[in-house]
Formats: structure tokens, C-alpha cells, sequence
């Protein structure tokens, strides 16, 4: 394929994530029983959020059965987009008027307050306010997005339709239309997740690994957590921020847990001047997705598969590769893009694209997050809000939105 390499010493499987600096966060192993106030299972973005929202009035133990940020942080991508995988129009359909726009206001809200946290934190992760560019595909044409952005500008969301010629004098990309929206950014999720751990840790917070939750057991004063290490953890509160990975006689919510792929090129591609500001995503299933990082990598992802476990297939690893890297020649036939990093792991859907959060259906003191679609950790942030609010005896006004 013209423009395109694949090396030999090209680093399949592991995330470019892994490599960043700044990664290490004080861990300890359980050698004894614990009590806390909240305990938080799970250390990788959204335990770190939970952690940072809660560690500031709450005594907090995070456990994790693998070292931190081990798991899904690391095949994350890390658009922080406020849309939604389902458009406003369509999300609109599924749960009415006022719940959409609520969904997508709070989405928006919560990118903001991302980018708050990172400033008033001084965290550095790469983090950049970045253009959104969605691109007309075989799921959504050009009519559908002119009816999307007039749909999103109606409740205040900055949205502005392209028509094919604009599309093209501006971004030099051939597609029938687009949608150009403000307000969403980049950064690097390990950095992130490290630093929020390591901030929840100077409030006093302490992260166990590695630990196994084996059981939980709930009763009217709080919940003990039984573990790999032989010693009870005691909570008055417990928040499963696992991903997709529950301990056992944990009920989670209905939801497909599908395989993805990522890629990362050298440093310092060549792009289009543009492409620095902005991320690009497709109305197509599956959808293509692609930004820039800081040092100049171009990032690409997409080819979706309805799997849990495809994205463990090495061979399959090597193949989405090569599919992602000719959907990016033919959409930017004038960038040559040399690979470097390859990747893949697995996510959840939900029908309408929203995370599930909330309680544990019948187990007291208890809360589990599921970040399902394309916005994981933007609804980190939301997880994190809502429940430190209901730990404090307080009520999210959106809570209802994220009930499973």
C-alpha cells in the first residue's frame, strides 16, 4: 500500500500507553484485614477518578488484582469526545427529548470538568483541547448530520454542518458532509489514571496490589470484601470500577462486551497542519477514529468485532492492522503513516450507547461502573460524580440517565 511500512520490530500487542513515562503509583500488598470508609475495586481510569473524587473526605482503599492501570486504561485510545456514540437524533428515538439532551449536556459538562481537574492538579498527560470532525459514513449520510448538528445547536452545543465541498476546501477529505463540533480534547490515559491515583494517594488513599476481590458479601451496616490474599477488607461503601471484569455473585448489567484495535505510528508523522487540532471519527459501523499525540504520533482505531475475546488473537492483531492502515490511506491518501505500535482489547455497548452506574441490584452499600461505548473516560467523570454524591447521602440530578 502506497505510503505505508510495517516494520518487523513493530511492538503487536503492547499499547503505546505502556511505554509512557511517569506511570508509577505507590502500591502495598494486603497483609492484613483493613476497614475503610469506601473501598474502590479496580485501579485503572475509572477507580482512579472515583478515587480522586472520594479520597478527599472519605478514608479509601483501591484494590486491584493486577498492577495498576493494567487493564482496559491501557487499550484505551483516549478521545475525550462529549458525543456520544449514538447521535442526539437517534439517542432522542431511544429515551425521549429531555433525557437526550440531559445525556448529552452532562457529556459535555463532563469533558470540562476533565480539563478542570487536570488544570487545578497540575496533572500533566498530554492533555489538548481538540476540534471534533464527524464524518458522514454507511451508518449516517450527509442529510442525517445536517439534521444532527441543527439538533445539537438547538440546546447549545457548538455544532456546525460541512457540506462535501467545505468538507473538502478545509480538511481535504472526500466525504459527502461532516459535522465540526468544539469542546472535546486528547491526552495520554496511563498518565492520567497515574497521576489521579497518585493525588487520591497524597489525600490519604491507599492502592493494594495485587489483590483479588473472591467474594463480597453485604449486610445492612456495609460490605465485606473476601480476597485472594486471606485477609477481609471491611467497607462501609464499595464501588466496582472493573471494567468488564466482575468478582463473583456481582449481577452486571445486560450489555455485548466487543473486541477493538488501535495503532500508533512513529513520532513525528507527517500530517496535515490540521490534524494537531483535530480528532476525526466516522458515522460508520464500524467507525474509523483517529487524532494526533503530542510527540507527533498519529493514533488510529476502529474495526469493532461483536467478541469478547477476538481482540487475544495475535494473528487477528496483525490483520486489523493492515485493514486500519488502508481505511486511513484512502481517507488521507496524502499521509504516509509508518507503524509502530499495535494494539487491541475489549469494551462494552449498550443499546444506547450511555454507561451503566449505579447501585448493585440486591446488595446494600454497593455501586458498580461500566463505561459502555466509545467515551469511557469521559464517563469516568461521570461515575465519579455521581456516586461520590450518593456516598455523601446526596442525589445526582442525572443519576437516573446511567440506571442499568
Amino acid at each position: 500500500m502506497t505510503g505505508t511500512t510495517i516494520k518487523r520490530d513493530l511492538r503487536t500487542g503492547r499499547s503505546l500507553w505502556a511505554d509512557s513515562p511517569g506511570l508509577g503509583v505507590p502500591v502495598r500488598p494486603l497483609d492484613a484485614a483493613i476497614s475503610v470508609d469506601v473501598a474502590i475495586v479496580g485501579a485503572g481510569i475509572s477507580g482512579a477518578f472515583m478515587a480522586h473524587a472520594l479520597s478527599k473526605d472519605h478514608a479509601v482503599a483501591v484494590l486491584d488484582r493486577r498492577a495498576p492501570l493494567m487493564g482496559s486504561t491501557l487499550a484505551s485510545t483516549a478521545l475525550l469526545q462529549w458525543e456520544i456514540d449514538l447521535p442526539l437524533t437517534t439517542l432522542t428515538q431511544k429515551i425521549g427529548v429531555a433525557n437526550a439532551k440531559r445525556a448529552y449536556l452532562r457529556s459535555r459538562q463532563a469533558v470540562d470538568a476533565l480539563k478542570q481537574i487536570v488544570a487545578e492538579e497540575r496533572i500533566v498527560c498530554g492533555l489538548k483541547d481538540k476540534s471534533s470532525l464527524y464524518l458522514a459514513g454507511d451508518a449516517y449520510g450527509c442529510r442525517a448530520l445536517e439534521a444532527e448538528a441543527d439538533a445539537r445547536a438547538a440546546i447549545g452545543l457548538d455544532s456546525q454542518s460541512l457540506s462535501a465541498a467545505a468538507l473538502s476546501e478545509r480538511f481535504g477529505v472526500t466525504r459527502t458532509g461532516a459535522i465540526l463540533s468544539s469542546g472535546s480534547a486528547s491526552g495520554d490515559p496511563a498518565r492520567l489514571a497515574a497521576a489521579l491515583l497518585r493525588r487520591a494517594h497524597a489525600n490519604g488513599a491507599r492502592i493494594w496490589s495485587p489483590v483479588e476481590v473472591m467474594q463480597v458479601v453485604s449486610d445492612p451496616d456495609g460490605v465485606t470484601l473476601l480476597t485472594d490474599a486471606g485477609h477481609a477488607v471491611r467497607a462501609k461503601s464499595v464501588v466496582f470500577c472493573c471494567g468488564y471484569e466482575f468478582p463473583k455473585g456481582v449481577p452486571t448489567p445486560g450489555a455485548e462486551i466487543i473486541s477493538t484495535w488501535a495503532m500508533a505510528s512513529k513520532p513525528r508523522q507527517r500530517c496535515p497542519t490540521w490534524l494537531k487540532d483535530t480528532v476525526i471519527w466516522e458515522a460508520s459501523n464500524p467507525y474509523l477514529y483517529l487524532r494526533m499525540g503530542g510527540d507527533g504520533r498519529l493514533i488510529v482505531g476502529g474495526e469493532d468485532e461483536a467478541s469478547a475475546t477476538a481482540h487475544q488473537d495475535k494473528a487477528k492483531l496483525k490483520r486489523k492492522s493492515e485493514i486500519l492502515t488502508g481505511k486511513l490511506q484512502r481517507l488521507l491518501p496524502d499521509v504516509s503513516f509508518e507503524l509502530d505500535y499495535g494494539w487491541a482489547g475489549a469494551f462494552g455497548e449498550s443499546a444506547t450507547g450511555l454507561p451503566s452506574i449505579g447501585p448493585v441490584e440486591s446488595m446494600d452499600h454497593t455501586w458498580a461502573v461500566m463505561g459502555f461505548g466509545g467515551n469511557g473516560i469521559t464517563y469516568s467523570v461521570i461515575a465519579s460524580q455521581i456516586v461520590a454524591a450518593e456516598i455523601r447521602g446526596e442525589r445526582d440530578p442525572d443519576a437516573d440517565l446511567y440506571r442499568a
